[in-house]
């Protein structure tokens, strides 16, 4: 039977802070609860696009900032967030990196922040991604030699 207007499920809203509760779990268990919690579409192309971002270079680490989860080498790569119609992934610093796969199509007008949408059953072009993704950790390294703390993130 076909759901109508007052049937539907409206999706889940998250808060832009990690709750206190989930403070003292990793960032690892926080991302599979997020992709577990989401249960449709978004959460099937949030662990696609996962794998991706951590087969793309080993130093990668996931981590938890803002309630969402981040990935990060010598500095943050981008963040991976969750919307009715989109997963998004945010480039910290997209606009410094090239994109010669035109892979970049949200945040253009910014000078610092790149992103890409990904709507519902979008082809993920994985090897422009991996180069993208390979391209924002040299950028990252590059950026890092004056600041040693940052090489080991």
């Amino acid at each position: 039977m076909p759901r109508t207007q007052a049937q539907s499920v409206e999706p889940k809203r998250f808060a832009k802070k990690t709750p206190a509760v989930d403070a003292d779990k990793s960032a690892t268990a926080l991302t599979d609860a997020r992709i577990a919690e989401l249960a449709d579409w978004r959460g099937a192309l949030l662990s696609h696009l996962r794998r991706i971002i951590l087969a793309a270079d080993p130093a990668i680490v996931e981590e938890w900032k803002w309630n969402v989860p981040v990935w990060s080498c010598a500095g943050i790569i981008c963040t991976g967030e969750t919307y009715k119609k989109a997963v998004k992934l945010t480039f910290a610093k997209g606009a410094s990196v090239d994109d010669p796969g035109r892979l970049f199509n949200a945040s253009l007008e910014g000078n610092v922040r790149r992103a890409i949408d990904f709507a519902e059953g979008a082809k993920i072009d994985e090897a422009a991604l991996t180069a993208l993704i390979q391209a924002t950790v040299a950028f990252n390294r590059k950026a890092a030699t004056g600041n040693p703390r940052m090489l080991g993130k």
